[in-house]
């Protein structure tokens, strides 16, 4: 995907204008989209807990340790776009997702390492619980041990890259696979930082609430800013 400057996008977050939990249980995923039922100023602070799900048990994270800021919220947040957009802000490791009336819910994220960052805007083509992973072949010339994985992929499962959910990202020009996703994660302490390989990456309980929010098709935009 080669990576465009974006033209004026219309929104501003409050956040922007600044200087500047162990039980075991079935995920049941219930989350509401409805602004009048999202109060601004909640952080989820207790949903990190360890879940099982899909027949995986994905750990406890120690969210404690973690800046609250990357903690899930609900924020103010003015913007053009309809609810149902995710904009990510790789600048200050947020991904927004709209969910009108001047709300959104704010996650952490950890952002692509120097080198691989970018920007554009894209669509969720599909999503999908617990995938398969393939790393794309100059990743593999870079990192010639994976390329056991080149044909059938890494197996789902708790050290797959893409942890619990990835959401395919589709460039909104071409149609085209960006090869870019938003996925989970289980290294909790890589949210805030540039780590990846250009991806964004979430918390495991973090992307399995947002895989719920998203409806993929070319009317769920992804705006990637930096």
């Amino acid at each position: 995907m080669q990576r465009r400057k974006f033209l004026q996008l219309g929104l501003v977050s409050t956040s922007a204008l600044l200087v500047g939990c162990t039980t075991s249980s079935e995920t049941t995923n219930k989350v509401s989209n409805s602004p009048s039922k999202n109060k601004v100023g909640t952080i989820y602070s207790d949903a990190y807990g360890s879940v099982t799900d899909g027949g995986f048990r994905v750990p406890a994270v120690p969210i404690n340790k973690l800046d609250k800021k990357f903690h899930r919220q609900i924020v103010k947040f003015r913007t053009r776009h309809p609810k149902n957009t995710v904009i990510v802000n790789t600048k200050q490791r947020h991904l927004y997702y709209i969910l009108g009336g001047g709300k959104a819910v704010r996650y952490g994220i950890g952002v692509g390492r120097a080198g691989f960052a970018w920007e554009g805007e894209a669509y969720v083509a599909w999503k999908r619980p617990w995938p398969t992973w393939t790393p794309p072949k100059e990743m593999i010339q870079r990192q010639p041990r994976l390329r056991k994985y080149a044909d059938g992929g890494m197996k789902p499962g708790l050290r797959n890259p893409l942890g619990a959910r990835a959401l395919y990202l589709f460039d909104s020009e071409t149609k085209q696979d960006t090869l870019y996703r938003l996925h989970g994660t289980p290294e909790w302490n890589s949210i805030g930082t540039a780590a990846s390989s250009g991806c964004i990456r979430l918390i495991n309980q973090d992307i399995i609430d947002l895989y719920e929010r998203v409806k993929p098709g070319r009317r769920t935009k992804v705006i990637v800013i930096q």
